[in-house]
């Protein structure tokens, strides 16, 4: 059981998927176990998060070495990531070279979408665990193989907590959320929107048809993080997706982030 969050990511499973459909186990990702006090508990807790960022930097140093522009999407479940991945990958494929991991719980559904797309990608399932974490990728990236100056893309598995407190080696966190779920979300969980430097209010194509006040939204988005930066995208529609589109982009021939 992960002393940060309480789940039991201590197996999980990688899976290449390809014409094959390959599969590749990996077990051993040993969170310590607490069964006592408060203090015991902070220490574990610590450990995790240490040895966790120790293998976060190794991933990162990786990255650089190879000049891969690392982007880790993260959001509650439904929001559409794997639909705007989907978009993004069929009309920039010609323009750049894509490789996905893909985290959730159990199933391959999103891998097998993406795989859908023309794109090299593995899924991770992690079990009754509610995140992904450094060690995960280290054994993702053995099988996938991310080529140089490549994006990579790491969809989170759908949680808006515990993600936000493990750092994969990522350059970017990207959080998206939907008109659906209403505007106070960067409130309720300001830990992930802090950490992001960019965050997608997706589905505005619904904005007719439901309670979302997209501009008190932008202040409470900019109330928890000033430098956020917010595109209103539609997936369905295709608004605003040049301007996500612009970014990644840019991102990838500037790869230096100024703070």
């Amino acid at each position: 059981m992960c002393a940060t969050c309480g789940c039991e990511s201590d197996s999980h499973s990688i899976t290449t998927i390809d014409d094959d459909l390959a599969h590749h186990e990996h077990n051993g990702h040993s969170h310590p176990h607490s069964h006592v006090h408060s203090k015991s508990l902070v220490d574990v807790e610590q450990d995790v998060l240490y040895q966790n960022n120790l293998l976060a930097e190794r991933n990162r140093g990786y990255f650089e070495a190879k000049n891969i522009l690392a982007l880790n999407l993260v959001s509650s479940p439904g929001s559409g990531k794997t639909t705007l991945l989907e978009r993004t990958l069929t009309h920039l494929k010609s323009r750049l070279d894509f490789f996905v991991i893909e985290g959730d719980q159990q199933t391959t559904h999103d891998a097998d979408r993406i795989h859908a797309t023309g794109t090299k990608v593995v899924q991770i399932n992690t079990g009754k665990g509610c995140h992904l974490d450094a060690h995960m990728i280290l054994h993702a990236l053995e099988g996938l193989k991310p080529t140089e100056n490549s994006v990579l893309f790491i969809e989170n598995v759908g949680n808006l907590v515990c993600p936000a407190l493990f750092d994969l080696g990522e350059k970017e966190r990207v959080v998206i959320m939907s008109v659906t779920e209403g505007d106070d979300k960067p409130l309720k969980y300001p830990d992930m929107f802090y950490s992001s430097s960019l965050c997608i209010i997706n589905k505005t194509d619904l904005l007719p048809y439901v309670s979302f006040d997209i501009e008190k939204t932008k202040e409470y988005l900019h109330q928890v993080n000033p430098r956020l930066g917010i595109l209103e995208v539609s997936c369905t529609s295709g608004q605003g997706l040049e301007q996500w589109y612009d970014w990644l982009l840019f991102k990838r021939i500037h790869p230096i982030t100024v703070l």
